[in-house]
């Protein structure tokens, strides 16, 4: 199962529904929403600045992550993104891979 970096910004009502129904039942309809494709929420925090919600969490895979986020982001009431997290060993095997690449004008 593949980590995630979840990013969110509560906007219009939204906002006015997380001050009246707190953060618990936000933790909660995130877990639901995660249950519902076979992930799993590992931590979940609300934050000043330009992000309001950060959270990691463990999804199957590409399509249930993307499946995801298109429920949330189509209720209009938060802006998600979603970015993969790799371990120390993923970078360690990326590392040893040879691509070929050529830059444009080369």
């Amino acid at each position: 199962m593949a980590k995630y970096l979840i990013k969110g910004n509560y906007v219009g009502e939204g906002i006015a529904g997380l001050m009246t129904e707190g953060g618990t039942s936000r933790r909660a309809a995130a877990q639901a929403a995660l249950d519902s494709v076979g992930g799993s929420l590992e931590c979940m925090y609300f934050a000043f600045g330009d992000t309001d919600i950060y959270a990691v969490c463990d999804i199957p895979d590409d399509a249930s992550a993307a499946a995801i986020s298109l429920l949330i982001n189509s209720s209009g009431v938060i802006q998600l993104s979603l970015t993969p997290l790799l371990t120390v060993e993923d970078l360690d095997a990326a590392a040893q891979k040879t691509p070929s690449y050529s830059p444009p004008g080369s």
